[in-house]
């Protein structure tokens, strides 16, 4: 069985203790490094390479959105999902907009987190309905609706269907019969039409669009 590699950033020692005895509790799951601020968490990102972060937002030196600007800056094939007590809309604007693939309170069960970290892996976007809804009403703030459906080509929309059900660059190439590099440009055009820059704010804009 392939583990999943995640890296736990957390200020506080007994989360990450507790974090790590209810992810290992699964057997696809595997804790491999911890982080006790931002910065500790990127340079063990960087060493260790895993699949997810596990990121805290509020820690000494360098925050979690900090943190996670950098590590998607550099490390793009690793995954962060938030894991805080705090769902101020500044915290989970920045976190999304830095590229975070989900964000997670702490009152979640271990069973709902371990299925999250699957998920995030598979390419889906993980916010809870209250978390998406602070985002949703953020975007039609920002004036995105003015966009309509009849502004993307057909198969723009076959792409866009696709990245709703959380299928990664190369399920979309094999579903529509399509190269990678093809796909990746598709997107990149979707994402410029869109006024957007990352699949966790594509998901919420097309649902706000009726998709």
């Amino acid at each position: 069985m392939n583990q999943i590699t995640v890296l736990l950033a957390d200020d506080q020692t007994i989360i990450r203790d507790g974090l790590r005895a209810l992810l290992e509790a699964n057997p696809d799951i595997q804790v491999i490094a911890e982080a006790k601020d931002g910065m500790e968490a990127y340079e063990q990102t960087r060493i260790h390479r895993p699949q997810v972060v596990l990121m805290d937002i509020r820690m000494p030196q360098i925050g979690g959105v900090e943190a996670t600007r950098l590590i998607k800056r550099d490390f793009p094939e690793t995954t962060v999902l938030i894991l805080t007590t705090f769902d101020d809309d500044e915290s989970i604007l920045g976190a999304i907009a830095h590229g975070a693939s989900g964000y997670l309170l702490k009152d979640i069960s271990g069973a709902k987190l371990a299925e999250a970290i699957r998920d995030a892996v598979r390419g889906s976007v993980i916010l809870p309905g209250n978390i998406a809804a602070k985002i949703t009403k953020h975007i039609g703030r920002q004036g995105r609706a003015e966009t309509s459906l009849s502004d993307f080509t057909q198969r723009e929309q076959d792409i866009i269907r696709l990245l709703m059900q959380g299928k990664s660059n190369q399920e979309i190439a094999q579903t529509l019969f399509l190269t990678v590099g093809t796909v990746k440009n598709y997107i990149s055009q979707i994402y410029s039409k869109a006024g957007i820059s990352d699949r966790a704010n594509a998901v919420l804009f097309f649902k706000e669009l009726g998709f």
